[in-house]
């Protein structure tokens, strides 16, 4: 059973379109799976048309235990889950420092669930704050999309400096580069200086219109287009992660 987080200091990098592909595609796989929306602008959910009961927030989902049980929500999918996200998230690194052990609030919440399912993914918010490093402690993997410039890679050596600081492994992180226009030059130099470091995965995920339409159609696009070019480089990113995991 592995906890998988989809995070990045940087927005606009691809989580969300990563975690509802591979989800889907975990679940498509036999996997029992669940996909954790833990950011406030509430993306996952709205691809996967699942509405929060109106009860549900923040206070619940730190409760864990029956509080999230009973608002985990199934999907049109056979085998995925999706524990909804509320606006209320916005708030939770207040809500988090007023807990008692609240760097491992996260960790508690997920515990029983790890009894359930075969896979968890966490659509993250970015930014590194009391939430990330939650997240941190109770990942097994942290799947890190990486969008090939300078700026992305300077954020990658604030994360390893951080999780240096709070004591976690540098092994738990898993790069892949997103969103990658073959177009730009920067692009091709800037993965010619990763791809050969031990924790960036092969697969690469390109810049393609059938990934910035999932709004429209809110399905994961390995749902939608199957054969498509994307499904095709998201389908191939899983696999990869699929032979981590049994490494592990």
């Amino acid at each position: 059973m592995s906890v998988i987080a989809v995070y990045n200091i940087k927005g606009g990098v691809g989580k969300t379109a990563t975690a509802v592909n591979l989800s889907y595609l975990s679940a498509g796989g036999g996997d029992k799976t669940l996909l954790c929306d833990l950011d406030p602008q509430g993306s996952s959910t709205f691809y996967f048309r699942v509405r929060p009961a109106k009860k549900f927030n923040i206070s619940k989902l730190l409760k864990g235990g029956k509080a999230v049980d009973g608002n985990i929500r199934g999907t049109d999918y056979p085998g995925l889950d999706l524990l909804p996200a509320d606006f209320s998230f916005r708030n939770m690194d207040i809500a988090l420092d007023d807990l008692k052990k609240s760097r491992h609030r996260i960790s508690k919440v997920l515990k029983p669930l790890r009894q359930e399912y075969d896979h968890i993914f966490l659509d993250c918010p970015p930014n590194i704050t009391l939430l990330s490093e939650n997240i941190f402690h109770a990942a097994d993997y942290i799947l890190v999309p990486l969008i090939p410039t300078t700026l992305s890679r300077l954020a990658l050596r604030q994360l390893f400096r951080f999780l240096d600081e709070i004591g976690q492994k540098r092994s738990k992180v898993l790069i892949f580069f997103s969103m990658v226009e073959k177009r730009k030059k920067m692009h091709w130099e800037m993965m010619r200086l990763l791809i050969k470091k031990p924790r960036v995965l092969p697969t690469v995920i390109p810049f393609l219109a059938d990934i910035e339409k999932m709004g429209l159609y809110r399905q994961p696009v390995t749902a939608a287009f199957p054969r498509s070019l994307a499904a095709t480089a998201y389908s191939g990113l899983w696999a990869e992660i699929e032979k981590r995991l049994g490494r592990r």
